[in-house]
């Protein structure tokens, strides 16, 4: 499916807070906390100020954990994300705000109270990203702990998005309270929603995911979706592929926005800027975080091994417990051979093979070259736009705010002020329709 699009088509921007993850160089003296709430004012200040649509945060329910311990290159501490995106919302004035919650362990009623108090407190300017959970590990901190198939996890997901926004309909603009009743799979609830009807009428929703299953809830029910990007290639296959799927659902190709997560890396030369990257893959991917790397593989506990040395002999081993909480890689043994491959071929230890294998710069030249690429990627529609994943906190946007933006909009791709008030102008979504003529206001 092709998506004609007008010239100087308009590229959407938004930053993500590193969650749980190795993407931030901790060992960078410019690198601050990842807890404290001026690291998140100062990154969401910054993003306002390069006039991104929104700010985006990860969270995690559960410390990962690897060979029985938590592992300690991940964050520990971290605040709980809808508190700490109201905090927010009292200093920015027209950036989108954007929690992970996950739809496994969560009710819609409380959530979609939580995030119309948000949408109210920001003016409008809430989303949600929902994520799923089939973890029993990640499930023993709930009540119901990891009762939820793998196969569920998507249908109840949807289910929940729909209760959330028959909540959010039950009241009209003009501030008549509906009661709301539903019958499903999932949820039987039935009562009064307390939240008036928020500015944007819905929170936008937000999705992660690749997978065929994450693509067709994604065309379903989201607004945005967060992905991953590699060639251009592989982009316009991936974009075409979802923005294929709307018709279905009664949606046009702009009602869902695709922007993949990517990360930026600048220099004054384009040698520069690769040298810089470079240094940056080096110190995200430690000696410790490659032989972690390799564990999550193998299955097996590989700390004897040197990681600049050569691969292990041995096969994974499959099925193992040997790290909680992380996302499963999929065919391990098909991954540990196409390592090994990568090593042979251009001689590299273990340590050169993982950064090579796992480079995370999606972008890497001058700030010309880069703002050329970025539109480039609009223009043909590999995207919609981008979500930038920093290596460094709280000061990694920056560089990009200073040195992109401008060239940005001078090419006529990208706003030069904020038009409206919502994340949902941000974005140019429709306003939901909400329901009508369903229920009479409430007498006393």
């Amino acid at each position: 499916m092709t998506v004609r699009r007008p010239s100087h088509r308009q590229i959407h921007l938004a930053a993500h807070f590193p969650g749980v993850n190795s993407t931030t160089v901790w060992a960078d003296p410019r690198s601050r906390s990842q807890i404290a709430f001026s690291s998140f004012e100062q990154l969401a200040r910054t993003a306002e100020r390069g006039l991104f649509d929104f700010f985006f945060l990860a969270e995690g329910l559960r410390l990962r954990e690897h060979k029985g311990r938590i592992h300690d290159l991940d964050v520990v501490g971290r605040p709980e994300s809808l508190t700490v995106l109201n905090a927010l919302a009292a200093v920015t004035r027209r950036i989108g705000l954007a929690a992970t919650v996950n739809a496994t362990f969560n009710e819609p009623y409380e959530l979609a109270r939580r995030l119309a108090t948000l949408d109210h407190l920001s003016a409008g300017r809430a989303a949600w990203n929902v994520v799923t959970s089939s973890d029993a590990f990640t499930g023993e901190n709930f009540r119901r702990g990891g009762y939820l198939d793998r196969a569920d996890r998507y249908t109840r997901a949807a289910e929940f998005v729909d209760v959330a926004r028959e909540l959010w309909d039950s009241w009209t603009p003009d501030g008549v309270s509906r009661p709301f009743a539903h019958r499903g799979q999932h949820f039987d609830i039935a009562g009064e929603f307390t939240v008036p009807r928020s500015p944007q009428g819905h929170p936008v929703v937000i999705q992660a995911g690749d997978s065929g299953e994450g693509r067709e809830f994604a065309a379903r029910t989201a607004d945005v979706i967060f992905t991953r990007h590699g060639t251009l290639e592989d982009g316009r296959a991936f974009y075409a592929d979802v923005k294929g799927r709307l018709a279905k659902y009664g949606r046009s190709a702009d009602d869902l926005k695709i922007m993949p997560g990517v990360s930026v890396v600048l220099g004054d030369t384009a040698a520069e800027a690769q040298e810089r990257a470079a240094e940056i893959r080096r110190q995200q991917v430690s000696p410790q975080n490659a032989i972690l790397a390799l564990e999550q593989i193998w299955g097996t506990d590989l700390s004897a091994y040197d990681p600049d040395g050569p691969f292990p002999d041995t096969d994974p081993v499959p099925d193992t417990s040997l790290t909680q909480g992380r996302t499963r890689r999929g065919d391990t043994v098909a991954m540990a051979e196409k390592w090994r491959a990568l090593s042979r071929e251009k001689g590299l230890s273990i340590r050169q093979t993982v950064i090579e294998a796992s480079g995370r710069q999606s972008f890497i030249g001058t700030p010309e070259a880069v703002a050329a690429e970025l539109e480039t990627f609009v223009r043909q529609d590999a995207a919609d736009g981008f979500i930038l994943v920093p290596h460094l906190t709280p000061g990694g946007l920056d560089e990009f705010v200073d040195r992109v933006v401008p060239l940005l909009q001078e090419r006529r791709v990208f706003r030069t002020e904020y038009r409206g008030t919502t994340l949902r102008s941000h974005l140019g979504l429709p306003d939901p329709a909400g329901r009508e003529g369903v229920a009479t206001r409430r007498q006393d």
